[in-house]
This record gives structure tokens, C-alpha cells and sequence, in this order.
């Protein structure tokens, strides 16, 4: 009965190690970026862009776009991806990324709306 339970400690030990493990794999980044139009997030062309230029970085989990302050928050993967590789993928569409310009051939192909 004594080696069941050093064996169940155990187990739980390694289990909760693996879990802070796998925990400290995920981050946030919240990106300034150029939305322009009031109407973003219900944009056909807009948010769907940014969405799909975000997880064009592989490993992310969550992107939210928050039009008011001109943010995109985005939960990533730290093994796969990094906040430059989301920033250069987001300027690949045209969207400015902090200090990372946006694409002018990808901006060019943007709705008159969503542009400055």
C-alpha cells in the first residue's frame, strides 16, 4: 500500500509539473496597429484580414480586435511563434504593426473605407 501511494505522488507530481510546463508555453501580445474605419470588426474586408493575417503566424490560439484603441491582442504559442513573426505577418496584409509598416501592394487591395 506504501509504494501505491509514493507511486500516485508521484504521478501527480509529474502531472503538475507538465501542466506549469505546458501553461508557460502560451503569451499575449497586444499589437498597435491601423484600423481606420469605425466599422472594423463588422467590415467584410477589415477584421477578417487581420484575423487571417494573424493566424497566418502559426501557434496562435486567440486574436481580438479592439477598433477603440487600435489594438490587436493576440495568444500565441511561444514555441511556434514569436511577437515579431505576428507583427510581420499582420504588415503582410497591409496593417501597420507597432513599428512594422504595412505591406502597400496588400494595403493598395483594401476597401476605400478601411483606408487612411
Amino acid at each position: 500500500m506504501m509504494h501505491f501511494k509514493k507511486y500516485i505522488n508521484l504521478v501527480a507530481a509529474m502531472l503538475l509539473v507538465q501542466l506549469s510546463y505546458a501553461q508557460s508555453k502560451i503569451a499575449t501580445v497586444s499589437i498597435k496597429t491601423a484600423i481606420y474605419c469605425d466599422h472594423c470588426k463588422q467590415c467584410e474586408s477589415c477584421a477578417p484580414r487581420i484575423e487571417k493575417a494573424a493566424f497566418a503566424a502559426k501557434g496562435i490560439k486567440r486574436v481580438e480586435i479592439d477598433e477603440k484603441t487600435k489594438t490587436v491582442t493576440v495568444t500565441y504559442n511561444t514555441e511556434k511563434t514569436s511577437p515579431e513573426k505576428i507583427r510581420q505577418a499582420i504588415a503582410d496584409a497591409g496593417f501597420d504593426a507597432d513599428d512594422v509598416k504595412g505591406n502597400a501592394t496588400a494595403y493598395a487591395k483594401w476597401d476605400d473605407c478601411c483606408k487612411k
